[in-house]
C-alpha cells in the first residue's frame, strides 16, 4: 500500500514517514510545503510531494494521485492561533478528505485528540483546537471513505514500548509519539478499524493485538 502523509514534518509524521519506509508491506509519500523540506528527505530516500493545506483541493488531489491511503497527521501547532487552527486542523482536514475523494483515494487515517467526540471533556485552555477536531473528525465520518480514526491523549516524546489501550472511550492519559505512529502503520490494513473511530493511550496490550480488539 502507498500512503500519503500529510503531517509528514510533525512529530507524529516523522515517525511514520520513518516506520513505513522501512516496512516491506507499504511505501511512502510525504506531503512537504517547501523545496527545503523535499530535499531534505529525498536524501532519505523518501518520495515527496508539494502542496499546502491553505492551497487548493485540486493541489492536494494531484499531490496524492497514485496513493492507495492517507494519513492525516498535519497541525497548526501550539504557538499559533486559533485562526491557524481554523486554517490547518479544520479546513485542512476538509480539503485532504476531499481531495482523497477527487483522487480516488478510499482508505483515510485521521490523527485526531482524546476525547474529541465529547464536548463536555473538553480542555478550555485549548478549545478552539477540539472545535476543529470534532468536526474534521464529523466530516470524515460523513464521507465516503473507508476512515479510522484514532484519537491520542497526551503526546510524549519518550521512546515507544509498543503497547496501547485502545477503546471508544478512555480516561486522561499519555501516550508516546512513537506508538501513535506504530498505531497509524497497524491500522492501515486492520480492517477491525475500518469505519471506526477510538481514543489511545498507553497500555499493557500489543498494538496489533489491541486494535483487533476494538
Amino acid at each position: 500500500m502507498k500512503v500519503f502523509i500529510v503531517g509528514a514534518n510533525g512529530q507524529i509524521g516523522k515517525h511514520l514517514t520513518s516506520m513505513l519506509k522501512e516496512s516491506s508491506e507499504h511505501q511512502v509519500r510525504a506531503m512537504v510545503r517547501s523545496e527545503e523540506q523535499a530535499e531534505t528527505l529525498k536524501r532519505s530516500g523518501i518520495e515527496t510531494a508539494l502542496a499546502n493545506l491553505e492551497g487548493t483541493v485540486h493541489e492536494i488531489a494531484e499531490a496524492a494521485k497514485g496513493c492507495d491511503a492517507i494519513v492525516f497527521t498535519a497541525g497548526s501547532g501550539g504557538k499559533t492561533g486559533a485562526d491557524k487552527t481554523l486554517l490547518v486542523d479544520l479546513d485542512g482536514a476538509a480539503k485532504t478528505i476531499e481531495a482523497a475523494e477527487k483522487a480516488g483515494i478510499q482508505r483515510f487515517i485521521m490523527i485526531s485528540v482524546l476525547q474529541a467526540h465529547h464536548r463536555e471533556n473538553w480542555n478550555e485552555a485549548i478549545k478552539p483546537y477540539f472545535v476543529a477536531k470534532h468536526y474534521a473528525d464529523k466530516i470524515l465520518e460523513r464521507s465516503s471513505l473507508t476512515y479510522t480514526i484514532i484519537r491520542p491523549g497526551g503526546l510524549l516524546n519518550e521512546p515507544g514500548t509498543g503497547k496501547i489501550k485502545a477503546a471508544e472511550n478512555l480516561e486522561r492519559g499519555t501516550i508516546p509519539r512513537e506508538d501513535v505512529a506504530a498505531t497509524v502503520a497497524a491500522a492501515l490494513s486492520e480492517e477491525r478499524t475500518f469505519r471506526r473511530s477510538f481514543d489511545l493511550l498507553s497500555g499493557e496490550t500489543a498494538i496489533a493485538e489491541a486494535i483487533k480488539a476494538i
